[in-house]
């Protein structure tokens, strides 16, 4: 299960990467020729390495910070028009996929993590 909830976050969270940089220089730019909201994938990338692996405080945190993507989804979901509709709901697909995923796995995660340490004390309480 918790292989599966990394994975999720992981997936959704690289799937949001590529969304925004298409969304912002070829599928919907403000510009014809691109625009600089094509920007707003680089915060995305302070979390990346820490979802990859595996470390709860990061999915703790990054949890939080990807509703600023889901407000921007649904804002623009409403705001918009056209392909940028669409592109917003995926958006805010991808951004519910991983907020679930991550909430589960840092809280599963607090169970492992309290089942090792018990494991570790026991083992020095038989020697």
């Amino acid at each position: 299960m918790m292989s599966g909830l990394r994975l999720g976050a992981s997936a959704s969270l690289l799937a949001l990467i590529l969304l925004c940089l298409a969304w912002e220089t070829l599928l919907a730019p403000l510009k014809p020729d691109g625009s600089l909201l094509m920007l707003k994938a680089v915060p995305l990338l302070v979390p990346l390495f820490g979802i990859l692996r595996g470390r709860r405080y990061t999915y703790q945190w990054a949890s939080m910070f990807i509703l600023l993507y889901f407000t921007e989804g649904v804002v623009r979901a409403w705001a918009d028009s056209g392909i940028s509709v669409t592109l917003a709901l995926i958006e805010i697909l991808l951004c519910l996929i991983f907020f679930c995923c991550a909430i589960f796995y840092a809280k599963l995660s607090v169970f492992t993590q309290n089942s090792a340490e018990t494991t570790h004390k026991n083992a020095w309480l038989n020697l």
